[in-house]
């Protein structure tokens, strides 16, 4: 708080204050417990009891079910991240504008993908989240576009249009977006780190978040990559700038046995929380146990900053992460029960 004025340092206060109450009002552990064992039409009931309420009263004409969960949700999230935006000052706006724009490469990816697969646009407006720079006038444009090709020729002058623009004719020959999305990422956390490197006044606590975001998000890919069996160069598909670099990564992918390489990481590990989920994922087969393992040393490293740094931008990370796990808790949950899946398997895929 050194160096920021009065007015500006009561304004920090208050936003980060707010997202302290915000986060509060999050659902408990003990009620996704409850919809575990709840219907569809109960879970349904449920989310339109809360702060949810309004976009599922607003939608219910136009939709049923699983769909009007997903869309409910997606709307209330966007409108969610842009009161935030709107909340917070100063420096605190800057970083979480920057940040957001992780929705701009979901969205644009998410309608690519769309394109290529000639689905209706109303279709894949459903699921967009626009909670980036691209606002939903700026989607609805690209919603009208008839190719990805086109998609992208609109792009131009954004930021990540050059990855676009380069990747796209390997995406639609391959048919697979997933390098162009690896690569958009890969541009969207440099660009974090220039940021927090630009001398501007909270920047050093928010690159220690984002160098341990794209830890975590490396050690999910390894993981992903081991499912796969994928053992050759994956250099390509690690993020630069955590604290791990790309090339001790990759010594890391070639480690054929499954404990060496889990003690590989461990020795390199000082955080505790870490640790200990290292050594639980030893038991852990199912893929997606193991990342949701990994989230939760994500969320609650989070946490810690936010308390060592109370008045930075942490807080508001921490409010908007937690939020996101919120809305990707329930959808799971409603996905699950549509598909009968039983409450003691459904479980594994929740961040609680």
């Amino acid at each position: 708080m050194a160096g920021i004025s009065g007015g500006l340092a009561t304004d920090y206060i208050y936003a980060c204050t707010r997202m302290r109450v915000r986060r509060s009002r999050l659902i408990p552990r003990e009620d996704y417990l409850r919809m575990l064992n709840m219907s569809l039409p109960e879970i349904t009931r449920f989310i339109g009891d809360t702060y949810y309420r309004s976009e599922i009263d607003e939608l219910a004409t136009s939709f049923s079910g699983i769909n009007l969960i997903e869309v409910a949700l997606s709307w209330n999230l966007a409108k969610e991240y842009q009161h935030i935006l709107e909340l917070v000052p100063g420096e605190l706006k800057h970083f979480t504008a920057s940040y957001l724009r992780r929705w701009d490469i979901q969205n644009v990816v998410t309608i690519l993908r769309g394109k290529m697969q000639k689905v209706q646009p109303g279709k894949i407006k459903e699921v967009l989240v626009p909670a980036g720079r691209l606002d939903k006038v700026a989607l609805d444009r690209l919603l009208t576009e008839e190719s990805p090709e086109r998609v992208v020729e609109v792009l131009m002058g954004e930021q990540f249009y050059p990855v676009l623009e380069k990747e796209l004719p390997r995406a639609i020959e391959t048919g697979s977006f997933a390098h162009l999305e690896n690569e958009l990422h890969k541009n969207y956390y440099a660009r974090l780190i220039t940021d927090a490197r630009e001398g501007i006044k909270g920047g050093e606590v928010f690159l220690k978040y984002i160098e341990l975001e794209i830890d975590i998000r490396n050690l999910q890919n390894l993981f992903r990559l081991r499912a796969g069996h994928v053992r050759e160069d994956v250099r390509e598909l690690m993020i630069p700038g955590g604290s791990f670099s790309v090339e001790e990564l990759q010594r890391f992918a070639g480690i054929e046995d499954r404990e060496e390489f889990i003690d590989a990481f461990k020795r390199r590990v000082k955080a505790l929380p870490l640790l200990n989920a290292l050594e639980a994922i030893r038991g852990k087969e199912a893929l997606h146990e193991i990342e949701v393992a990994l989230t939760r040393v994500q969320l609650d490293q989070m946490e810690r900053m936010s308390k060592r740094y109370p008045f930075s931008v942490l807080p508001v990370l921490v409010y908007l992460e937690e939020k996101k796990y919120e809305v990707a808790n329930l959808r799971a949950l409603a996905r699950g029960r549509e598909a009968n899946l039983p409450g003691e398997r459904l479980q594994g895929y929740l961040v609680i």
